[in-house]
Order: C-alpha cells, then structure tokens, then sequence
C-alpha cells in the first residue's frame, strides 16, 4: 500500500491527477481551499498502487507518494 498526501492549500483543483489515476480514487473536493479552489482529495486510500502517475501529472507539485 501506498501514502498519497495532497497539499490542499496550494492545489488549483486542474484534475489532471485524477485523469491518469489507473484506479480513479482522486476526485474534486467539495471543499474550497484559501485560494478558492476545490482542491484534489482521495477517495479511497486504500486502493492506491503508488504508482505516482498523480505526482508526476500535477503541474503544481502538491502531490507526495510514499510507498510502505
């Protein structure tokens, strides 16, 4: 299993990471940061495979991938 930690704060919500997310568990937050965007949050974290498609896609750098 994987740890996928999102910078919230300075996430623009593009969604670029949970367009090449191979097991769709990110997806727009309902919440709204400072900057008043809805920023990418995980759905089920149990699912992710580490694989950082995510990190390297966010243009931004707000996405951490560590694997146990």
């Amino acid at each position: 299993m994987a740890l996928l930690t999102i910078a919230q704060e300075t996430c623009k919500g593009c969604g670029l990471c949970a367009d090449v997310c191979p097991k769709q568990i990110l997806a727009l937050s309902r919440e709204i940061n400072s900057k008043g965007y809805h920023p990418i949050a995980v759905t089920d974290q149990s699912k992710c495979i580490g694989c950082a498609f995510c990190a390297r896609m966010c243009p931004d750098a707000v996405i951490k991938v560590e694997k146990e």
